[in-house]
């Protein structure tokens, strides 16, 4: 069964051009020790007259965004041996910036079961 990771992060827009430096190499790391799939997104409209927009449920201030992405695995164990791969690969630590692009305590993120998809 499909198994998916996923983000929402409030990102300040002074560092998308950073965080979307970390994103490329973390794609390319991801992919290359076998997660099926990896986006990220930049909020582009909210719908307020359908649920919560992301950036209330987030307490976005003002100058920032949000980032959605998701990594898909084929299950939660394949996530766990991606992810332990990403982590011991030097790369990543070679990546690893002195301070993150965003603040870390207010990203939103979870495993999710795929209930409906490929």
């Amino acid at each position: 069964m499909r198994y998916v990771d996923g983000f929402a992060i409030p990102v300040p827009k002074k560092n998308l051009e950073a965080y979307e430096k970390l994103a490329k190499i973390g794609k390319r790391l991801w992919l290359k020790h076998g997660a099926l799939d990896y986006q990220e997104c930049s909020h582009d409209e909210d719908m307020p007259d359908c649920g919560l927009p992301f950036g209330k449920a987030l307490r976005v201030k003002r100058g920032e965004t949000v980032v959605f992405s998701w990594i898909v695995y084929r299950s939660k164990a394949h996530r766990d041996a991606v992810t332990a791969k990403v982590m011991a690969d030097p790369a990543m630590a070679a990546a690893a910036p002195k301070t993150m692009p965003f603040d870390m305590k207010r990203m939103a993120y979870g495993g999710f079961r795929v209930m409906v998809g490929k």
